[in-house]
Formats: structure tokens, C-alpha cells, sequence
């Protein structure tokens, strides 16, 4: 499953909320990816993640597949939307 969801962080996702959202995605079994425009990443990657540089107001597309898919896409898209410090 997918869904779109803006960056509402007025720095971004820089380090350390890079850091939380891969923290969020590894607690869950499923695969989780994160697209901004044509760039595609794990989002259980530190490294991928920090890689899409995104900026407030950017929509990036969430996608999730295998067991509890439907909560890992809601707890990511609730944390790059809302604002991580």
C-alpha cells in the first residue's frame, strides 16, 4: 500500500528526525520505502533517507508491504508530517 504525505518540519528531514523515521520503519516487519520524485530509498536506511533531502512542503509518496503494512504507513506519514525536532 501507498499514500502521499508534505513534510511539515520548516528544517526538513534532516539527521536526527532521518534518524527517528528509520527507527519507526525497522520496528516493523513489513518492507517500508520512501519516494520524492523519481528517488526511491528504504526507509530502514539511515543513509537512504538522509539521501532524498527533504524539505518542508515536499510530497513524498510512503510505500509499506508485508505484515502490519497498514500501521507503518500510518505512523510514517504521521511523523513526516508532523514536526520532529
Amino acid at each position: 500500500m501507498q499514500k502521499e504525505f508534505t513534510i511539515a518540519n520548516p528544517l526538513g528531514i534532516h539527521s536526527r528526525p532521518a534518524g527517528d523515521v528509520m527507527k519507526k520503519a525497522k520496528s516493523f516487519p513489513c518492507d517500508v520505502f520512501i519516494t520524492k520524485a523519481e528517488k526511491r530509498v528504504n526507509a530502514k536506511s539511515i543513509v537512504g533517507v538522509l539521501a532524498l533531502e527533504m524539505r518542508c512542503g515536499d510530497k513524498v509518496i510512503v510505500e509499506t508491504k508485508g505484515e502490519q503494512e497498514q500501521e507503518a504507513l500510518d505512523a510514517i506519514g504521521a511523523m513526516l508530517e508532523s514536526i520532529l525536532e
